[in-house]
Order: C-alpha cells, then structure tokens, then sequence
C-alpha cells in the first residue's frame, strides 16, 4: 500500500481528513494546499455538464478532468470515481481502473456500494488498484435521495456492508446521507477512516462538492455549507471589466503592445 494511504489511514480517531472535489488544475493547485485527499467526483456531471444524474458520466470525461487535475496536485492524495457501468464485474472494472490509474495518474480509485461489489473490490486490491468505498445514498443506483439509517434492517446492512469493504481491503469509506448515531457506530466499528457527506461530525474526515462550498451550484441540500461567496465576487469583476471597456479605460498602453 503507498505511503500515502498509510499515513492517511494512520490519521484515525487522530485528526480530522479534509477532502474536496476538483475538476481542473487550477481549482486542484488550490485544494492541494488544505487538503488531504482531492477527489475527482462524477458530481461533475451536475456541476459543470447540468446532467440530470451521474449516470450521464463518461469515462472518457473523467479521465480528461482527471489528467486537468493531476497537474495541480502536489501532495495531497487524489482518488477519481469510476463512473457508472465501468465497474459492472471485476473484468470490466479491472480493465476500466486500470486505464484510469495509467492516463490519470492517480493514486486510488472510488466505487459505490456494499456486498454487491466486493469480489469486484478484491479484484482491484490484488491487482494493486487501491480503492476507497461509498456507502449510504448512492448517486449511481439509488431512486429516491433520503438519508440512510432509518430502519433497524437498513443499519445493520450499511454496518456489515462497511466491515466487509475493510476486510476485502478498501482504505476509506465514503458515508453519505448515513444517519448520526449509525455514522459514529460504523466510524467506531471499523479501523478505516470514514469520510462524511451528509452523516454528521462522527465521521473521520468530510467531504464537499467545491462548487456547494463556494456557492456556485446554489445548492439547497440540507448538509451542504456555503463557506464563501464565489458568485458574487466573480460578478463585481465582471461589473468593474464592462464598465472599463464602456469607458475605454481599458486596455491601457500597459496591456497593448506597440512598436
């Protein structure tokens, strides 16, 4: 396992992980500074393509974001989701992971779901692909979006789902949309890290779409934080270009060239 998986993993029930999502270089060269894994999130079918769910995601599409996103990392850890129908049995996901490791770059892989995909997981980890799970609501498969956890029969498959993920090798775990209490009891339960979206402080470390965290989606999800402003500070430059130009203030002779 690399080094850098190691020394994640070693950060357990020690510091809090920080993960955000990038879909160019020159969000990555930013995140790399704060954070300790940057993820290639298939959130990009939303985000920058206005699909109406990821299954829209190629990976063609992925691996070019993901090639974008490499040059901008320095040390953080990147993981690149496997999009949807690219990991349908451990042939086709070996295949698919491998190609995504080779044009990208990157150190791991993410795929969602639980006992389903375990041989497929395995399959990966022998073949050195390091691979980080997702359990909860899962954006590929699921119907209806509601948080996970509500029903006793449905916590005790999320807890064996996650324990069979750590046992089959996966170094982290994404919870998302996992209910509070269920959150804290699967964090304690395995000797993983979990990674939050939706699932409360229990978790190891959590997770933002950049795009929620900046305010650029308007996203009115219930665990989504607005840290900053982005919209606003993009449209007074705007405002500050066009009445520059209307004024003929610029370009000024420092920005033309001239013999």
């Amino acid at each position: 396992m690399k080094k850098k998986i190691l020394d994640l993993i070693k950060k357990k029930d020690k510091q809090k992980i920080v993960v955000l999502t990038a879909y160019s270089k020159n969000v990555a060269s930013i995140l790399d500074k704060h954070c300790d894994i940057i993820l290639v999130g298939d959130s990009l079918g939303s985000v920058l393509y206005n699909f109406k769910s990821t299954r829209q995601v190629t990976l063609e599409t992925m691996i070019n974001h993901s090639k974008s996103v490499r040059l901008g990392i320095k040390k953080s850890l990147m993981v690149v989701d496997m999009p949807y129908n690219t990991y349908r049995n451990p042939s086709e996901a070996l295949k698919n992971s491998r190609l995504v490791m080779k044009e990208t770059k990157c150190d791991a892989v993410k795929l969602e779901g639980g006992k389903k995909i375990i041989p497929i997981v395995k399959r990966l980890i022998k073949n050195k692909i390091p691979v980080m799970g997702h359990v909860g609501i899962l954006p590929q498969t699921d119907k209806k979006f509601t948080f996970k956890g509500k029903k006793l029969k449905e916590s005790v498959r999320l807890i064996k789902d996650t324990k069979l993920l750590e046992n089959a090798g996966v170094f982290s775990i994404v919870l998302e949309c996992v209910e509070t209490k269920l959150s804290k009891k699967i964090s304690n339960h395995i000797k993983i890290p979990t990674i939050g979206i939706g699932s409360s402080v229990n978790c190891d470390g959590q997770v933002l779409v950049i795009d929620d965290l900046t305010g650029l989606s308007q996203s009115k999800l219930k665990f989504v934080k607005k840290f900053v402003d982005i919209t606003k500070m993009i449209e007074n430059g705007v405002k500050k270009f066009k009445s520059e130009v209307l004024k003929k203030q610029f370009p000024k002779a420092k920005h033309s060239f001239s013999k």
